[in-house]
């Protein structure tokens, strides 16, 4: 999962008991929902995301939908709802429903010290608020008249303690800023010269996506964006924002694009990656202490899974994945895709035989390609 380097590989829940879990959830939450008339969202993954912090949320019953210019203003329709966990009870903070009922305020985009421009584009560093935090990130704003479409970018896993601003996804950034969109790479809560959030971990990384959705918002206030043609593109570990941003927060983005994304199942995500990690151990103990084992509690755990809540998602999405991929199997974007297409969603799958978890060329040229005429014909 990490850009930088290979996660050891641990065993994962068995795959029926998880099924007959997530389809018991759903069928008692559809219950409790006809019951009370609430209308709610989707979970997040571990691996994906952040904590959210308190900043105020929703009303309980109530989804804090985004509109595509600002606050958040009306419920998402019940047709693409899906039902929440308990209508008296706040959500877990490491849930999807936590990600439906927060309030988001992101805004104040600024730019500073320029640095790295070329004849195409100019290169800024970039802050905006939002959660309470100040987040940083590189900004690259094509020359030329605007407004311009835009893309939030959503790196994958990096040691925040060596993680310096923008030190990814340096070829989307570039190839895409060419192309005449205005990019802004988020250095995501606890990374670079963003503000610190010490829940995070143990709170599975929600607020990596609440900080993507708070991205989008500040851009969407800047001159040099148009307002209503915004995407997202996340890879490995941002590829599990994505699933995260578009699940909790439809409408927000046109849409979004994956490369080399995580499980959308959160235990997926945990079993890999934080739960056997003995340098994680203290943040799998607070979070099996929070919501039990998978094992144990599979219905707590469904919640927090993007997956579950896929009915909610009203955005085109594509997704690259190579098959060779020495950190995120190929099968959990097919399995990914497979759910979506079970409830109807647009989605494309695009493989590369032979891809590793970082595409070459000339694979990362065809995929950047697609992208950018997947963008083309989604953001016009």
């Amino acid at each position: 999962m990490s850009d930088r380097r290979r996660a050891v590989h641990v065993s994962t829940t068995p795959e029926v008991c998880r099924r007959v879990a997530i389809t018991g959830l759903v069928g008692a939450l559809a219950s409790a929902c006809s019951a009370t008339g609430s209308r709610t969202g989707t979970a997040t993954g571990p691996s994906g995301s952040g904590a959210p912090r308190a900043s105020g949320g929703a009303p309980v019953g109530t989804s804090a939908a985004v509109s595509p210019t600002g606050p958040p203003t009306s419920a998402i329709p019940s047709a693409t709802s899906s039902p929440r966990p308990s209508a008296t009870r706040p959500a877990d903070p490491a849930s999807i429903q936590a990600l439906i009922d927060h309030r988001y305020d992101g805004r104040n985009l600024r730019l500073s010290r320029e640095r790295g421009s070329t004849s195409a584009y100019r290169q800024y560093f970039a802050t905006y608020q939002g959660d309470g935090l100040t987040i940083s990130g590189r900004i690259n704003i094509p020359r030329g008249r605007g407004p311009f479409p835009a893309v939030v970018l959503a790196h994958g896993y990096v040691d925040p303690a060596e993680y310096t601003n923008g030190e990814t996804m340096l070829r989307e950034r570039d190839y895409l800023a060419r192309q005449g969109y205005v990019t802004l790479h988020i250095d995501y809560r606890n990374h670079a010269q963003s503000s610190t959030d010490p829940d995070n971990d143990a709170n599975l990384r929600v607020g990596y996506t609440i900080d993507a959705v708070n991205a989008a918002l500040a851009l969407k206030a800047h001159p040099a964006v148009d307002p209503k043609r915004v995407a997202l593109i996340g890879r490995s570990m941002g590829g599990g924002v994505v699933y995260n941003a578009i699940v909790a927060q439809p409408r927000v983005f046109r849409a979004a694009v994956a490369y080399a994304p995580v499980s959308s199942d959160s235990v997926d995500n945990f079993n890999k990656w934080v739960r056997r990690d003995p340098s994680r151990s203290g943040a799998a103990a607070k979070v099996i202490a929070r919501l039990g084992t998978p094992e144990a509690q599979p219905a707590r755990w469904a919640a927090t899974s993007a997956r579950t809540f896929f009915g909610r998602i009203t955005e085109p999405l594509l997704i690259h994945h190579g098959t060779a991929d020495e950190d995120c199997p190929l099968a959990w974007s097919r399995e990914s895709v497979a759910a979506l297409e079970a409830k109807g969603k647009r989605v494309e799958l695009r493989v590369y035989p032979g891809g590793r978890h970082t595409l070459t060329s000339p694979q990362w040229d065809t995929s950047i390609r697609r992208t950018e005429a997947f963008l083309a014909r989604h953001l016009s």
